[in-house]
């Protein structure tokens, strides 16, 4: 074997061994150190309603690009939108949605998993159906969602839920938005990174006063319950909001935690819980597979603790198109609700009300759980263990969810942050959700270099197995292509819309 052969390939393109000036001068240039200087990052601000706004006590400007109806302001699109609107300028639509690989999409697979329940497969649609439903929904899908979370966690407990602790509410955000409707004007305790759209309902319901927590990875984004106390003592919090299981981090709030947690709600603070995720639990011990968590488990009077959970079928039920969920909480709160979802959004689907009524016996139930936790975790193990082939280990696994928060920093530049990382994917007909979305920034002030969230993407395991394969497969070309042949062709010439064939110039 000749000498040549045997030496390593060099990280400077134009000659093996000493670099030249120009590729020195290249790869200062390649390490992004300002979202002005990166075209993913121009993109992404370019996007009406992500423009950074003006600091306090600055007069607001109106980009005239942007706000063409007076009084009307963009109020900045969520990861998901923002990526599969990126997406469509690169080609994707749902006519070949098949060719993509989607680890963006924040939803589960919908079709058979082993051992489940069968899916629903019509839908009856009796005269009366037809009619609208109550603002607060079917009394007897109320019924049953207060029946299954007292089978579920409130067992022998003398304080249960009736139909007047549920409001059924026609999917999550359209329960965040009619709870966040009907809170005062009140300090909001947040958390970094966390769901996307709270960035949106703390932006649009401007009695809510946001008040941030970043979580730190190197306590696995564990909430300090006693810092919470803390905080409530003296900033005044109102209202905590959060989501349990966690995204999209994919850890969890339980046991003494979570009932440290509940217990602020005595203390004149009132917890409102994202709980999409609650049976994407992934335990060790065999015996435990089928059990979930709840906040639900931990209240002791289900109308004076001050507890709001938000759930449905989207996740759990894996019906994310039936948009039925609810709200539970005491009677007053529900009674609040009803009002401001007469002119929020009228109510949910009448028939997938009655629909979703068999799916709620708590026999069915157990089955579905058992038979989704296993799936989701053989899911899970499969994609941390491709991971790790393309020495793309996982700084804090998921324990809980379908999403994987992955670090991007030990990458070369300019594949180390989210953004770029996710345009650079979408030439390889796949979505990914920079982590930028989840740094919940309600002013968008920020440079997003400084994001804690900027070096991350969350990867979903939601889509069925052949989907994550083909995804994993263009993450590797993309490392691949970085590793092999340097980043000089990565970082620009991204398209902008279906009909451009460059990207911006910077």
């Amino acid at each position: 074997m000749s000498r040549s052969s045997t030496r390593p390939s060099s990280a400077y393109p134009s000659r093996s061994g000493t670099p030249s000036l120009r590729d020195v001068v290249h790869g200062v240039m390649k390490i992004f150190h300002h979202e002005k200087e990166s075209e993913a990052h121009q993109i992404f601000r370019q996007q009406v309603g992500h423009q950074p706004k003006p600091a306090l006590g600055l007069p607001q400007t109106i980009n005239p690009d942007e706000e063409t109806v007076p009084g009307i302001e963009h109020p900045g699109s969520t990861g998901v939108i923002y990526c599969s609107d990126r997406a469509i300028a690169n080609g994707f639509n749902y006519a070949n949605s098949h060719e993509w690989a989607n680890l963006g999409q924040g939803a589960p697979e919908v079709g058979p998993i082993p051992n489940a329940p069968p899916r629903p497969e019509n839908i009856p649609l009796p005269e009366d159906s037809l009619e609208y439903a109550p603002t607060t929904g079917v009394k007897a899908l109320r019924e049953a969602v207060a029946n299954l979370y007292n089978d579920n966690y409130r067992k022998g407990k003398a304080s249960q839920y009736t139909f007047e602790n549920v409001c059924i509410v026609p999917g999550g955000r359209a329960g965040l938005s009619r709870v966040a409707a009907v809170i005062g004007d009140v300090y909001c305790s947040y958390q970094v990174p966390d769901y996307t759209a709270y960035d949106q309902v703390l932006s649009a319901f401007k009695r809510l006063v946001p008040v941030p927590t970043a979580l730190d990875p190197k306590n696995k984004y564990r909430l300090d319950i006693e810092q919470t106390k803390r905080d409530i003592q003296t900033q005044g919090l109102a209202v905590v909001i959060a989501s349990n299981p966690r995204n999209p981090t994919g850890q969890v709030i339980a046991g003494k935690e979570l009932k440290e947690l509940v217990s602020l709600s005595r203390e004149n603070t009132t917890i409102i819980l994202d709980e999409f995720y609650s049976w994407y639990i992934y335990p060790d011990s065999e015996k435990d597979i089928g059990k979930s968590i709840s906040s639900a488990e931990y209240v002791e009077d289900v109308n004076s603790d001050s507890v709001v959970i938000i759930d449905g079928l989207t996740k759990n039920w894996r019906l994310p198109g039936w948009r039925v969920c609810w709200v539970i909480g005491p009677k007053n709160l529900i009674t609040a609700l009803s009002q401001s979802g007469s002119f929020l959004d009228g109510g949910a689907n009448h028939p997938m009300q009655l629909a979703a009524l068999p799916l709620l016996e708590p026999g069915r139930v157990k089955i579905e759980k058992v038979a989704l936790q296993r799936h989701f975790k053989a899911k899970r193990d499969h994609v941390l263990k491709r991971l790790h082939a393309l020495h793309l280990d996982v700084d804090v696994p998921p324990q809980a969810t379908f999403y994987v928060w992955l670090n991007l920093e030990k990458l070369p530049s300019p594949l180390n942050n989210g953004l770029t990382f996710f345009e650079e994917l979408l030439k390889e007909q796949t979505i990914v959700i920079p982590g930028i979305f989840f740094d919940i920034n309600p002013a968008h002030r920020r440079n997003l270099f400084n994001s804690p969230c900027h070096h991350y993407v969350r990867l979903s395991f939601g889509p069925p197995m052949e989907d994550l394969d083909k995804g994993l497969d263009a993450i590797g070309r993309v490392i691949a292509n970085a590793r092999q042949g340097g980043t000089r062709k990565m970082g620009h010439s991204y398209k902008k819309s279906l009909e451009s064939n460059s990207g911006v110039n910077i």
